[in-house]
């Protein structure tokens, strides 16, 4: 076999550390649940757990172990998390629930072992869950309840055994102690006959809120007696039976059955039985029944006769997505006190046929989409209180008294969410009404004149979004109790809120949002001292006033939001409410600036009061846009001594730099060039030999004294010359850059009186000085004009310090002087010239030549002063030091010159 390689060092210290010390990366290898509350929640769904419970805290109260593997739980597997509250095992393939599983976990309420097929449970399986309220065995292919070991479960609430194979309900004698059970679940099982006996554990006991479930069995027998003397909360027979001879039939087995709410019919989408038939009911007359719904049935056709007829004697009925198209005949001394047509096929409220339920109280049809005509007349019931006609397609006039003739005991109306109602004012028969809801319905004009006067005692009133437009300040008259009063959606006449709530002073209650308001008078409040809540939200107003708000002092909770306010002013935060404890203020288009500095220190402070913190957001200025007013920093708003000094410093500071940028542009801008143009300038070469700096007025001796002669002569010169060279269309600083020096071996400056006083030259020489530092490669050649004002040169501190510390060319009208000038000058630009072959020969015959020079001008020298010595000539002493003293300057001159050929000291 091939052997393992040892682990590296590195994973042993990890392990390690993972065993020793408990960290977070321990936990995410250890837990992979997912933590939905932190230390009591944890959902560990579909994780492929087979093994030992691990990695979630003894302090669990919630598990999800749905989806995993768990297969088998063995004795104390969840000795771990002790506190656990719920516990979920769907779909873990469970199949073995071994003794004492559950142990020791007092604390678990709700157990669910949806989907697993369970083979065998100990008897002592579920020992240890004192606290059990519910049991969820769905679908565990149970097909019995005598081994279910649940008898000791004596909290247990509801159980729920939904979905499985059990054939019987005989329940075993077991059931007698779980007194505490409230909802028993045989939905969709496999229950075919029901036997006297089956239901004797429920007999004992008091049952009379156990919810019984037989829903979607195949019930084809109910044995008369079965549910005799037995009391229950509920019982549920929907899509139970197969036919119509076995509905009729088993409805007699009821007999006997004293329940509370029964609930017969179908399901929506699962219809067994499609047609109701007369005399389907009749069964149940032997049963009492609190309540009774039957639900589902698609077609009446005229088979209604005898829908009332055993179910006369209810006192609630509720019929429930029929297709019901009118009313049967009712019995003459039906007790039925509430009465429900909910998803009926009415096209016309039935009100005469209603009118036979004299003790009607509750009157509810609702969600007919068909039902869209009120044309008859409910009369004579005295007792009814409770109207309900929401939600269906009513259109009609003439609202109300001529509908409820003699009804005078009508205490809530609800005429919401129909297609449109024209009031006329008219409620002499229901001057009692209470309440009054008209929401999501179109009016016909109700805000033209006082159509609510006869409702004294009204207080509460539902108009909102019905299309109403307020016109007259008289809208509400007549309603002195009213105390809510909601019209959201509406409007008022030019958009304003006048005195269109007089007379209502017991309002408690007022909804004006979404009104498109954008103005509200001051007296529009003044009788509303009982005022508690405001809803003004979702309208146009800029700002809060604080005189209109001011008469509401027993105001507790104020809407402003969704306006357009930018800010509380300080009268508007002094004037508030002293009972206010809730205020709404959001999403309005605050200004954050710091000159509305009490306003952001009031919202800090009033954190308590205010609602929708998070939707508080600044709208101005832009630097704060979209900050939340609660997160404001306060102290931006407070400079300290250092910011005073750092804005005013700072403006100073950015003038200072325009100056000094204005009156130095030339040189900036001159070191863009030049760093930029350096790069390249190994790359142009030497077009030039020289570049000329000069002042205009000393062009004409340029031309004739200095590019004549060196560009015409031999060897020859090219020169560079502002007024020829440069380029038309560029900046003069780059073409002095480009053209100029990095275009030229050697910089010539013709220092004069004019040169002194030009500005332009100034510049050229910085540059050059600038340009020769960078470069490194060329010097700059001085030529100092003998007309140079000296006390003009010596104002230059710059230029004049140059000349001392650096040999320079002098100009003068002596032909010797000029031609040492011209040797000097020439022997300068040779150095670095690149030559031609017959430039090459020149150049060596011009040297040979200056070398010939010297040594006869040596020469002769020597003999001139050796003749002076051998025949003592005398001269006139005028003559003789006139004679020495050009001698002399000759000399130098020579020695002078034959010095800078040698050493090139011209160059800096």
């Amino acid at each position: 076999m091939p052997r393992r390689r040892a682990l590296p060092l590195w994973t042993l210290l990890v392990l390690l550390q993972l065993a020793l010390v408990p960290s977070p990366l321990a936990g995410c290898l250890l837990s992979p649940c997912l933590e939905v509350i932190p230390n009591t929640t944890f959902r560990c769904t579909g994780l492929n757990i087979s093994g030992v419970l691990t990695g979630v805290p003894n302090t669990t109260q919630n598990l999800d172990l749905s989806f995993n593997n768990l297969k088998s739980l063995r004795s104390n597997y969840f000795s771990s998390v002790p506190e656990l509250q719920l516990l979920d095992l769907s779909r873990c393939h469970l199949h073995t629930i071994e003794d004492n599983a559950f142990k020791n976990l007092h604390g678990l309420s709700t157990l669910i072992l949806t989907a697993n097929s369970l083979q065998y449970l100990g008897t002592a399986a579920f020992y240890g869950l004192t606290a059990l309220k519910k049991l969820v065995l769905v679908e565990t292919n149970m097909t019995s309840l005598t081994d279910l070991p649940i008898g000791h479960l004596h909290t247990l609430q509801e159980l729920n055994l939904g979905h499985n194979s059990i054939t019987s309900l005989k329940l075993p004698e077991y059931f007698t102690n779980l007194t505490s059970l409230r909802h028993l679940s045989f939905f969709s099982n496999k229950i075919t006959y029901i036997s006297k006996g089956d239901l004797d554990a429920l007999r004992e006991g008091n049952r009379l809120n156990l919810t019984l479930v037989l829903s979607l069995n195949n019930i084809k027998s109910i044995e008369p007696g079965s549910f005799a003397k037995i009391h229950l909360g509920e019982l549920v027979l929907r899509s139970t039976f197969e036919s119509f001879s076995v509905m009729h039939t088993s409805l007699q087995g009821l007999t006997g059955l004293k329940v509370k709410r029964l609930i017969v019919g179908e399901f929506r989408n699962n219809h067994k039985l499609e047609n109701f038939q007369s005399g389907l009911l009749s069964g149940l007359c032997q049963v009492q029944m609190q309540e009774f719904v039957l639900t589902c049935f698609r077609s009446f056709e005229n088979n209604t006769d005898t829908l009332f007829n055993c179910i006369g004697n209810v006192s609630t009925i509720r019929l429930l997505s029929l297709g019901l198209e009118e009313i049967s005949e009712v019995p003459v001394s039906s007790q039925v006190r509430q009465l429900e047509f909910k998803k009926c096929d009415f096209d016309e409220v039935p009100a005469e046929k209603l009118s036979h339920f004299r003790e009607l109280r509750v009157l509810r049809i609702t969600k007919s989409t068909s039902l869209r005509r009120f044309e008859q007349k409910f009369k004579n019931l005295r007792n009814l209180e409770v109207i309900d006609l929401s939600e269906n397609r009513l259109t009609f006039s003439g609202c109300c008294s001529r509908l409820f003739e003699n009804c005078p005991n009508l205490k809530h109306l609800n005429l919401s969410f129909n297609s449109n109602i024209r009031l006329t004012g008219n409620f002499n028969n229901v001057r009692n009404l209470l309440y009054l809801d008209l929401q999501h319905t179109p009016l016909s004009d109700p805000g033209s004149y006082p159509v609510f006067l006869f409702l004294q005692k009204l207080i509460y009133l539902d108009i909102s979004h019905t299309k109403t437009h307020v016109k007259s300040q008289c809208t509400f008259c007549g309603l002195n109790s009213l105390q809510v009063l909601k019209m959201s959606g509406n409007s008022f006449e030019n958009n304003r809120l006048a005195n269109n709530f007089k007379n209502l002073s017991h309002l408690h209650t007022l909804d004006i949002s979404s009104c498109k308001l954008v103005q509200v008078d001051q007296s529009t409040f003044d009788d509303l001292s009982e005022l508690k809540e405001v809803n003004i939200s979702n309208n146009k107003l800029l700002t809060f006033d604080p005189g209109v708000y001011q008469p509401l002092k027993a105001l507790r909770v104020l809407d402003f939001s969704n306006n357009q306010l930018t800010v509380l002013l300080d009268s508007a935060l002094e004037s508030l409410p002293d009972s206010l404890v809730l205020l709404d203020i959001s999403q309005n288009l605050f200004d954050c600036s710091c000159t509305h500095l009490n306003f952001l220190k009031w919202i800090k402070e009033k954190q308590e009061l205010l609602q929708n913190k998070e939707l508080m957001i600044c709208h101005m200025p832009a630097y704060v846009k979209n900050m939340s007013l609660s997160s404001f920093d306060l102290s931006s708003c407070h400079l300290s001594t250092g910011q005073v000094v750092a804005s005013v410093a700072m403006p100073l500071g950015i003038v200072a730099l325009l100056c000094l940028i204005y009156k130095y542009y030339f040189q900036f801008y001159y070191s863009l060039v030049l760093l930029s143009g350096c790069k390249h300038s190994a790359e142009r070469g030497n077009t030039y030999d020289a570049f000329v700096i000069h002042s205009s007025k000393d062009q004409e001796w340029v031309i004739k004294e200095l590019v004549e002669p060196l560009e015409g002569g031999t060897p020859s010169f090219h020169l560079c010359l502002y007024y020829r060279d440069f380029l038309p269309g560029v900046p003069i600083v780059t073409n002095i850059i480009e053209e100029g020096f990095l275009s030229s071996r050697n910089v010539i400056a013709v220092i004069s009186s004019n040169f002194l006083e030009s500005k332009w030259c100034s510049y050229e020489f910085d540059i050059a000085q600038s340009w020769q530092l960078v470069e490194g490669k060329a010097g700059i050649i001085m030529i100092v004009l003998e007309e140079v004002n000296k006390a003009l040169l010596r104002q230059r501190l710059g230029l004049s310090r140059y000349l001392r510390r650096n040999t320079y060319l002098e100009w003068k009208d002596k032909e010797i002087s000029k031609h040492i000038f011209w040797r000097q000058l020439t022997g300068v630009l040779l150095e670095g010239k690149q030559w031609n072959n017959e430039e090459r020969k020149t150049e060596l015959d011009l040297r040979s030549m200056a070398q010939k020079e010297r040594k006869w001008q040596n020469y002769f020298a020597k003999s001139e002063a050796s003749l002076n010595e051998t025949f003592g000539m005398e001269k006139e002493d005028g003559m003789e030091k006139e004679d020495g003293m050009e001698r002399e300057d000759g000399v130098r001159e020579t020695e002078q010159a034959n010095s800078l050929q040698d050493s090139r000291l011209y160059t800096y």
